[in-house]
């Protein structure tokens, strides 16, 4: 109501005079104390809870130590004297995290080493890994034709295609609803990776367990052990080292450790990966080169080769390893390496990667601006850059230079980017109906599975009305593709095809695919 309306006067604050006992007097809050006054320099502990309780990034806490002395001082705190608040503020978050705590004081000490020296590069290397692999959240996996979800509390539910006993339930029955994997009972799991017919889940303690076909590769054609695996089952030789990632590639497999070294199992022919090794070897190689001594947050695997994002003091950069054939390495040529070789044409573009995904043959970064840089094979559109060339070196996706992107993933020839508004572009091949897109209407060739050339919106999961967080699509060139679309608030939806019931959604009678999303029965929040 107007105070004017109501028969009370209005109250003219500028004619407020200023009173002369009232003594101004500016607060000090890192000078010298004085009666009346509260310096923060005084009391560092509440400096400190402040800092930690706020959540302050490690460029944050950076910026407070460069720019003012208080923050360079040693605080005089256990668990050690002579570090400064700054330093203390990142240790105190560094323990929040779950693959943090239950390291040893030796261990500790050793990543702070390895990522650089200071608690503040450690922590930027444990935040990194959360954000580009939803370590420690609910996830979808879509994998060749069977789908993995995790849920927030970290329970693992699986559907579709069994014939190797890759969803974990003790049969080879498939499976068109999900169903939990009641042997994983008391194991929180905190990332999921599949490949055709083999399933790999790591818990919170760092344990993998695999079931499915007995082998490390992903290729159907591929030498393959002489067991199938229907249960969850510990993963013998990988006991001593604590995983955070696993990803499967086409005849290999990489595991990533919380310290941020790399392994691989298998497909080690022509010392390709680094290390020499038969088929069917079943120990994991460390990744030897450059990435010896510089600790990776993510890890990625495509047809024959491996992206590996890495996290150095000065800033973050991404390094490839394995068959160049199509550009997919991104160094300029297609020829195969050896040993990882950084990307240097990031430092070219001023783009710092923050997530990275290998398709089939074709690769992707997000950088931490928002761009989306894409190379390799470029068939059926799927880099989005208007045409089907190869580009052998990362190359900004220009149409989507009004999109600030924070999720990338890949397939066969597919690529979808989530932006910070929970839109989802998709571009590439349209077979399987895995891009989203209304496929009803037929184009002008007369194919009702049209390729896109360019970054379109998906209106289709526009119209769900919920933010969405991740996609994952099956990255697998011996499966047609299916795609799942998880939101913030735990919903997951599904396209795309659904012959062995890998969407997790009822389909009509003679039904092989869906082209819309529908909603999967199942809460991962």
């Amino acid at each position: 109501m107007d105070a004017s309306t109501s028969g009370t006067p209005s109250i003219q604050y500028h004619n407020i005079p200023d009173h002369p006992s009232f003594n101004r007097q500016t607060r000090h809050c890192f000078g010298d104390e004085t009666p009346g006054e509260f310096p923060l320099s005084a009391n560092p502990s509440i400096v400190l809870h402040v800092l930690t309780g706020c959540n302050l990034d490690p460029q944050d806490l950076a910026k407070l130590e460069a720019t003012c002395s208080f923050f360079r001082q040693p605080a005089h705190f256990s668990p050690d004297h002579e570090l400064c608040l700054s330093e203390l503020a990142a240790l105190d978050m560094c323990q929040k995290r779950a693959i943090f705590k239950p390291m040893t004081l030796e261990q500790r000490q050793e990543l702070k080493l390895r990522c650089g020296g200071s608690w503040k590069l450690v922590l930027r290397f444990l935040l990194a890994g959360e954000t580009c692999s939803r370590r420690e959240k609910s996830q979808a996996i879509a994998g060749p034709g069977h789908s993995i979800a995790v849920t927030s509390n970290g329970t693992v539910y699986s559907f579709g295609s069994n014939s190797s006993g890759q969803l974990g339930h003790g049969t080879t029955a498939e499976e068109s609803q999900p169903r939990l994997i009641r042997s994983l009972a008391g194991i929180r799991v905190i990332q999921a990776a599949a490949g055709a017919g083999r399933t790999m889940l790591i818990s919170d303690s760092g344990q993998v367990y695999a079931f499915g076909k007995d082998s490390f590769g992903e290729a159907e054609y591929a030498v393959q052990g002489s067991q199938q695996v229907n249960t969850p089952r510990i993963v013998e030789a990988l006991k001593d080292i604590f995983v955070v990632q696993a990803a499967i590639g086409n005849f290999f497999t990489a595991v990533l450790s919380r310290e941020g070294r790399v392994y691989t199992f298998s497909w080690g022919k022509e010392n390709i990966l680094g290390h020499q090794t038969e088929p069917t070897d079943v120990e994991p190689r460390p990744l030897l080169g450059p990435l010896e001594n510089i600790p990776v947050v993510q890890i990625a695997a495509g047809y024959c080769y491996l992206l590996a994002l890495a996290c150095q003091p000065s800033g973050m950069s991404v390094y490839s390893v394995g068959c160049g054939l199509g550009g997919k390495l991104g160094h300029g040529t297609k020829t195969d390496e050896k040993q990882p070789r950084l990307i240097e044409q990031f430092q070219t573009l001023n783009l710092q990667p923050m997530v990275v995904a290998a398709g089939a043959w074709h690769a992707a970064v997000v950088g931490t601006d928002g761009r989306v840089c894409t190379w390799g094979w470029g068939r059926y559109g799927c880099l989005g850059h208007g045409n089907e060339d190869c580009d052998s070196v990362p190359k900004v996706i220009e149409s989507l230079s009004n999109v600030k992107a924070i999720h990338v993933a890949t397939g066969d020839y597919t690529t979808f980017v989530v932006s910070d508004d929970g839109d989802v572009y998709s571009f590439g091949c349209g077979e399987s109906s895995s891009l989203g897109h209304n496929t009803a209407e037929v184009d002008a060739q007369g194919n009702q599975h049209a390729n896109i050339l360019t970054p379109t919106l998906v209106t289709s999961l526009k119209q769900i009305n919920e933010r969405v967080v991740q996609i994952s699509l099956t990255n697998s060139i011996y499966w047609n593709a299916h795609t799942f679309a998880l939101t913030e608030s735990g919903k997951l939806y599904a396209f795309g095809a659904g012959d062995k019931g890998q969407l997790g959604v009822e389909l009509a009678a003679n039904q092989t695919e869906r082209p819309a999303p529908e909603r999967v029965e199942l809460d991962l929040s």
